[in-house]
C-alpha cells in the first residue's frame, strides 16, 4: 500500500482517487530513498510506473508550503514534446488536492505564450532542454531557487544531442539539493560521464537487467527480400493478426510517409507521426490513436519514448533501429503494465547484422517466423559467424598459369602533355625536340 510511504495526506488522497493500490517494484524501491533526499539513478522497464516513482517524492517536497512562493522549485527535463505533455498530465493528477502549480515549455509552441506562463512562476516546470535554454537566454527563466531536478529518459536526451544543454541547465541551479535520473535503459559512457558531472554520489537502482526489459512481449523476425516485400508483409500482418492498436516504426520520415500513404490507399485507419509534422498534427495523431479513431500509427523514433496508449499490442519494425536501447524503447510501447504484446521485425539482407547485434545486446534469440502467403526467397545468410553476423565471402587471389601466387603490378599511366603546355620543336618546326640534360656544374 502507498500508505507505507511517508507521503503527505493530500498525495495519498490523490493516489487513492486514481485507484493506485499496490506500488510497482520501481515505486517501492525508489520512493523511500527519494523521500530521504538521495540522488538516484534508476533503470526500469517501460510501463513500470517510473513517473509516479519520481513525481510523488518531488510533490511531497513542495506540498507543505506555509507561505506563497514565487519561484520555480522543481525542474523536469525530458527528450520529446509528447513525453513532456504526458508527464505534465500525470503531475496534475497527483497534485489535484494540493495548491502546487505546474507548467510546460517545449519546442513547437508559441514562445511568447510560454514566456507569459513563466511570469506566473509555476512551482514545477516540465520541458525539453532546447526550448528551456532559449527561454533562459531570453531572460524569461529563473532557476536559482530550483531544489530538485528530474532527468527522465536521459540516455535519449544524449542521443538527441542535448548533453551540453542538460549540463548547462543543471549548472544554472546552484541551490539544487537533489537530482533524480530515470530511464528504461542503462545508456553508455556518455551517460556515465553526465552522471559524474551533475549528480552527487547517486544510488543506482537496477530494477531490470537488459534481458528482462520486455519479458511480456513476444519478439519475432520475418525475413524479407526488399522494401516492397516488407510492405506486403505489413499488409498481411495488419489484416490477419489479432490486435487492438499497432505502431509501425521506420528510420526515416520519407519511408514513414510512404507506408502511411499505402495504408490509407488500402482503407486502413492510420496516422503518421515524425519530426516534420507540426505540433497540432502530432497531438491529433496521438489523440486519435488513444481514442480509437485510428488503429495504426506509422512513426519514426519520435514516438519510441513516453508514448503510453492503452490497447497498443502490436509493434512492427519496418526498419531495424540503430541501437539496442532504441529497440527496447520501440517494443516497450507494447506489453506495458503486465499486458502481453507482439513485436515483429522485418529483416532484409542489409538488416541481418544489426539484428544479430541487438540479439547479443539483449542476450536473447528472436523467434524466427515464416508466413507462407507472403514468403520470399531470402531466409538469412548462408553462413554465420559465432557472433551471429553474416560470414563474408573471401576474395580469391590472382594466380598465373602455373598456379604460383603473383601480385598484380599496377601500371603507371603514360604521362600526357598538359593541354596548354608549349612543345619544343626542331628548327624546321617538324619533329619535337627532347629535353637536354643540364651540363654538370664546374667544380
Amino acid at each position: 500500500m502507498f500508505s507505507q510511504f511517508a507521503l503527505h495526506e493530500r498525495l495519498l488522497k490523490a493516489v487513492a482517487a486514481l485507484n493506485f493500490s499496490e506500488p510497482t517494484p520501481v515505486q517501492a524501491a525508489a520512493i523511500p530513498l527519494a523521500l530521504q533526499g538521495r540522488d538516484l539513478r534508476v533503470t526500469a522497464k517501460t510501463g513500470s510506473g517510473k513517473t509516479a516513482a519520481f513525481m510523488l517524492p518531488v510533490l511531497n517536497r513542495l506540498v507543505d508550503l506555509k507561505q506563497k512562493r514565487v519561484e520555480i522549485r522543481a525542474l523536469v527535463l525530458l527528450p520529446t514534446r509528447e513525453l513532456a505533455q504526458q508527464t505534465l498530465k500525470e503531475i496534475e493528477r497527483f497534485a489535484q488536492f494540493t495548491f502546487i502549480k505546474s507548467g510546460m515549455i517545449t519546442g513547437g509552441e508559441d514562445f511568447k505564450e510560454q514566456a507569459a506562463m513563466l511570469r506566473k512562476v509555476p512551482d514545477i516546470l516540465v520541458g525539453t532542454p532546447g526550448r528551456m535554454l532559449e527561454q533562459l537566454n531570453a531572460g524569461n527563466l529563473k532557476l536559482e531557487h530550483v531544489e530538485v531536478i528530474v532527468l527522465d529518459e536521459a540516455d535519449r536526451m544524449l542521443d538527441m544531442g542535448f548533453s551540453e544543454d542538460v549540463e548547462r541547465l543543471c549548472g544554472e541551479c546552484p541551490n539544487r539539493q537533489q537530482t533524480l535520473l530515470f530511464s528504461a535503459t542503462t545508456g553508455g559512457a556518455g551517460l556515465r560521464d553526465m552522471i559524474n558531472k551533475v549528480m552527487n554520489d547517486p544510488e543506482h537502482l537496477m530494477l531490470n537487467s537488459v534481458s528482462q526489459l520486455n519479458e511480456g512481449t513476444r519478439q519475432q523476425i520475418i525475413t524479407a527480400d526488399h522494401n516492397q516485400h516488407k510492405e506486403q508483409i505489413i499488409q498481411w500482418l495488419l489484416a490477419n493478426e489479432t490486435y487492438q492498436k499497432a505502431i509501425i516504426f521506420t528510420n526515416t520520415r520519407v519511408m514513414a510517409d510512404r507506408i502511411y500513404g499505402h495504408l490509407v490507399a488500402k482503407d486502413v485507419k492510420a496516422f503518421v507521426l515524425h519530426g516534420d509534422k507540426d505540433q497540432k498534427d502530432r497531438k491529433l495523431a496521438i489523440e486519435r490513436l488513444k481514442q480509437g479513431g485510428a488503429k495504426v500509427l506509422v512513426a519514426t523514433d519520435v514516438a519510441a519514448r513516453g508514448l503510453d496508449v492503452d490497447g497498443l499490442d502490436l509493434v512492427i519494425n519496418f526498419d531495424m533501429p540503430r541501437s539496442g536501447d532504441e529497440y527496447v524503447h520501440r517494443i516497450g510501447r507494447t506489453g506495458r503494465a503486465g499486458n502481453e504484446g507482439l513485436a515483429v521485425s522485418l529483416i532484409c539482407h542489409g538488416d541481418w547484422n544489426l539484428m544479430s547485434s541487438i540479439e547479443r545486446y539483449l542476450k536473447q534469440t528472436f523467434e524466427r517466423r515464416t508466413i507462407k502467403e507472403v514468403k520470399g526467397t531470402y531466409t538469412g545468410p548462408k553462413k554465420v559467424k559465432a557472433s551471429g553476423k553474416a560470414a563474408g565471402v573471401k576474395k580469391k587471389k590472382t594466380t598465373d598459369k602455373k598456379g604460383d601466387k603473383k601480385a598484380v603490378a599496377k601500371r603507371k599511366p603514360t604521362a600526357k602533355p598538359k593541354p596548354n603546355a608549349p612543345q619544343l620543336t626542331s628548327a624546321d618546326g617538324m619533329a619535337p625536340l627532347k629535353k637536354r640534360k643540364p651540363a654538370p656544374a664546374a667544380e
